[in-house]
């Protein structure tokens, strides 16, 4: 097929996906030159992306699967969002009771070595023994342990994070279309001729290279959106569900724990939300829409059989107050076995036989994003029409990140000097969320009536017009669970009329 619609717009790069990966590789082409677009069928993040463990780690259980490369990347990856994004990253204390049955204590102390030294550690405290009956994470603990040990890594609001790099590839030019999906991708001899569709209508553009970063929905975009060399294209993805659940805080539970399940995968306590414990996550053989993947009655109870395999006080299923699931798209090794299966990505590069390159992304984590973008645009950059500028986002600070020294307890000190009129429990979650930006977000706000009607869960009607405005926030599920957990302080019986105030203010600005 030749190529046609002289008049359609033509881009160097369309990427097909408002994931992390996705958004990740649109910033790095936008930033080095490139004429970008990127289409969402949904909101940003509104699948594996926000449905994470939210952290940014090495991976210290891939060490147990010889995965070196991909801890030492990750490793090095924390630093570097440790100091680009100071408001949505910051260090974790995690504790690992020891049991002695599953792991032996020379094992654990040579795997936390290594994870100690294989890169860099500048923000990062080394690992430690612990005497848990000494500690005060061990209150949260059955008494029958002992002893356990101590390491680091970094939380992340995943949804957030997201949407902050969207917003580095908008800065650089980048066109962000969501609730845009693609209808169909067809390969010309120099372009493809992409067919988008949203509630305004259909639209043909163009563009040099394809990018799929559909995550879970990649394969089905392959299969029945794009179209090479007269044929659909296969992506060697699997898919496994991953679920997690969130309870009111466990007393003492301030610090993360990695608890040793009995059939030798590790189950996640994470401090959330201020006041909640995140427990995750499962592994799970997926099939299906994936935008309709849920917990399962069997997951739920696994969840709460590892953690009451170590707490002092048993959880019951009547404690959860959130539930949440996402499918994690895995590059297809063969492996009888989820948990196994490498959490490492591919890039599968389709040059040949003449036609515009396709590149598909296959797995990945949030941590190693950035890092992906960079090796897909070292496979991009020689099949462009003009040279590419250099790598330039191992130092670019993310929207709301520049602090001085990336630290944000100074900067939050002086920022709650400027706003004395306005309480600090209001004022912390808007730092957290967008950090220097958070004055556009209050913008001649100096009191609590400035802020507007109190819409529920904290969220003033200025700060939901910004997501509105400058966000590509659209339904209150994107406010309420994706570019901030308000959702969790509602109480359930008005979360309908939270809901129903939220759309009014969408819809209305009032």
């Amino acid at each position: 097929m030749g190529d046609s619609g002289a008049d359609a717009t033509i881009f160097d790069l369309a990427v097909v996906g408002g994931g992390i990966n996705g958004c990740g590789i649109a910033a790095d082409a936008a930033g080095r030159g490139l004429k970008v677009l990127l289409v969402e069928q949904g909101d940003l993040a509104a699948g594996t992306s926000s449905a994470s463990s939210k952290l940014i780690h090495g991976g210290l259980r891939y060490l147990e699967h010889y995965e070196f490369r991909l801890v030492k990347e990750s490793l090095e990856e924390r630093e570097i969002l440790l100091a680009n994004a100071p408001h949505i990253v910051w260090p974790l204390r995690f504790v690992v009771p020891h049991v002695p049955e599953m792991r032996s204590r020379m094992l654990i102390r040579a795997g936390l070595f290594l994870y100690d030294h294989l890169a860099r550690r500048r923000r990062i405290p080394a690992s430690t023994i612990l005497d848990l009956a000494r500690d005060p994470t061990g209150h949260a603990l059955s008494t029958r342990f002992k002893n356990g040990f101590s390491y680091w890594d970094c939380w992340v609001d995943d949804a957030r994070l997201v949407v902050l790099v969207a917003k580095l590839a908008e800065k650089h030019g980048a066109s962000i279309l969501t609730r845009t999906s693609l209808r169909s991708a067809i390969a010309g001899e120099r372009y493809w001729q992409l067919t988008l569709a949203n509630g305004a209508g259909t639209r043909t553009v163009a563009a040099h290279v394809l990018v799929n970063a559909a995550g879970p929905w990649a394969g089905e975009v392959a299969r029945n959106a794009i179209q090479r060399h007269n044929a659909s294209v296969e992506v060697p993805v699997r898919l496994v569900k991953g679920s997690h659940i969130v309870v009111p805080r466990i007393a003492g539970a301030d610090s993360a724990f990695l608890l040793q399940a009995e059939d030798r995968r590790v189950v996640f306590l994470l401090p959330f939300a201020d006041r909640f414990t995140l427990i995750g996550t499962t592994d799970v053989p997926f099939t299906g829409d994936p935008s309709r993947c849920e917990i399962s009655h069997d997951e739920e109870q696994y969840l709460l059989q590892v953690a009451n395999g170590f707490l002092a006080t048993p959880l019951k299923s009547d404690d959860i107050v959130w539930r949440y699931s996402g499918v994690r798209p895995l590059y297809d090794d063969a492996s009888d076995n989820p948990s196994v299966v490498t959490r490492d990505y591919r890039l599968e590069l389709d040059a040949s036989g003449g036609g515009p390159p396709l590149l598909t992304v296959v797995g990945g984590k949030v941590t190693t994003y950035r890092r992906l973008a960079e090796q897909a645009m070292q496979l991009i950059g020689p099949l462009m029409p003009q040279p590419l500028g250099p790598a330039w986002t191992a130092t670019a600070v993310l929207p709301g990140g520049d602090m001085p020294d990336a630290d944000f307890d100074a900067y939050t000190d002086a920022f709650l000097a400027c706003y004395p009129h306005i309480p600090v429990p209001l004022l912390m979650p808007l730092l957290r969320r967008y950090g220097t930006m958070a004055a556009e977000v209050l913008g001649d706000a100096r009191t609590v009536a400035d802020l507007g009607e109190d819409l529920g869960g904290g969220l003033s009607l200025r700060e939901v017009l910004y997501l509105r405005n400058s966000e590509w926030a659209v339904t209150p599920q994107d406010i309420l669970w994706r570019r901030t957990k308000a959702g969790l302080h509602v109480m359930a019986v008005q979360l309908a009329q939270v809901e129903a105030r939220l759309e009014k203010a969408l819809a209305t600005g009032t």
